[in-house]
């Protein structure tokens, strides 16, 4: 090969290569030990980073691609109709986070209310119809705390009492900061996740019988939440699958299942519901209140606006946050796509098209309850040069 060719091919392998090692999570040669995903541009691999502005960590495991069922056959111990019928999905791998977010992940988020209220007094990073697609909203300060914070704010329980909308935010503003596209998983995305490659109730089988090894639930759990990671991990090394929290997913909660999907060959994100009502959503993976069968990979439950924020004294009554049982044990993880979807498409990760949910939030921005920013990679900088 002619010399200038040779370099020129030597140089066009050390920036396919130095791109492929500077794409966090994914690295060029094949890893000595642990887990691993082969993709074509090299290998997904667990990853942790500091979220940018924050002093805060968070880990993500590789989750391979593959065909799995959804749902559960009548068969299994406490199997319902939502469950049912069975369908065939293919799943396009991803990353998810090891364990629930916790309260030291969830804070940072909460705490930019402040600072976005400083931001907009004094015309920093306005919001306008340009930008406005990089825009969050944050949760309000906490007008009551004893009942989100009813059994602690240790920095490593899983955070609790959100709502869909203010967890879809928070993941927004994670993809915001750090320039790479996280969001809520969907209900097929959680379930093949928590099953770990297996074709059971729970990733380690049918009988419950070793679930104290693997989960909180009303059996061990004492009436409380538990620190994240105190249980056995799943074959894919994610904490907490079943129980100790509820999870959110981007689904809307039918009790007709998968009905709509059958005779159809979906990909995880053809299956999802998206919402356009504000309840019935969805969360999976059971809490430490439950009963095995609700910690099950397929088990679902339907949240009850109302009924969730039965003891919130805020009129009207807030879309950030709720206060009752059992939102008290309910939260979520995120996930970060191997293949993600242009800006544009993914509104409808962060924005779900609820009209009475949008509605609200709009009356709050404009009456000054609610604030805007924006979250960009830039954020952390703005934040320094605010201290």
């Amino acid at each position: 090969m002619h010399k200038l060719a040779l370099t020129l091919a030597m140089v066009a392998t050390m920036v396919v290569s130095a791109t492929a090692a500077e794409v966090v999570g994914i690295s060029p040669t094949k890893p000595e030990s642990g887990p691993f995903v082969k993709i074509d541009s090299g290998f997904m691999v667990p990853y942790e980073i500091t979220i940018p502005g924050t002093e805060v960590k968070l880990k993500m495991i590789p989750i391979p691609g593959g065909k799995f069922k959804l749902g559960s056959p009548e068969s299994e111990e406490g199997h319902t109709a939502a469950e049912a019928p069975q369908i065939e999905v293919e799943v396009p791998p991803f990353w998810m986070a090891e364990h629930e977010t916790t309260w030291k992940q969830y804070k940072p988020y909460m705490e930019l209310y402040e600072l976005f209220k400083e931001f907009k007094a004094g015309g920093v990073r306005v919001v306008n119809d340009d930008n406005r697609i990089d825009a969050i909203t944050v949760p309000t300060p906490l007008y009551e705390p004893s009942f989100t914070y009813e059994y602690g704010e240790d920095p490593q329980l899983p955070a609790v009492t959100m709502t869909s909308y203010s967890a879809r935010q928070y993941t927004k503003w994670l993809s915001g900061v750090t320039g790479h596209q996280y969001r809520l998983p969907s209900e097929a995305e959680w379930e093949y996740a928590a099953q770990g490659g297996a074709d059971t109730a729970y990733h380690f089988g049918d009988d419950p019988a070793k679930l104290d090894e693997y989960g909180w639930f009303v059996d061990n759990s004492d009436e409380s939440p538990h620190l994240v990671k105190g249980k056995k991990p799943n074959q894919y090394g994610l904490y907490d699958m079943h129980g100790n929290v509820w999870e959110w997913v981007l689904d809307q909660y039918n009790e007709e299942g998968f009905t709509r999907l059958k005779d159809t060959q979906p990909k995880a994100l053809d299956t999802v519901a998206w919402p356009t009502e504000l309840e019935p959503l969805m969360v999976k993976g059971g809490g430490w209140d439950d009963e095995a069968e609700n910690l099950r990979a397929a088990a679902k439950m339907a949240t009850g606006e109302g009924d969730w924020k039965e003891e919130d004294p805020n009129i009207p009554l807030s879309p950030w946050w709720f206060t009752s049982y059992p939102s008290t044990m309910v939260g979520f993880r995120v996930i970060r796509p191997l293949e993600e979807l242009p800006k544009k498409e993914a509104v409808k990760f962060y924005q779900p098209d609820i009209e009475f949910l949008n509605l609200d939030v709009g009356d709050r921005l404009i009456e000054g309850r609610g604030i805007l920013g924006l979250v960009d990679p830039e954020l952390p900088a703005a934040i320094k040069n605010a201290d």
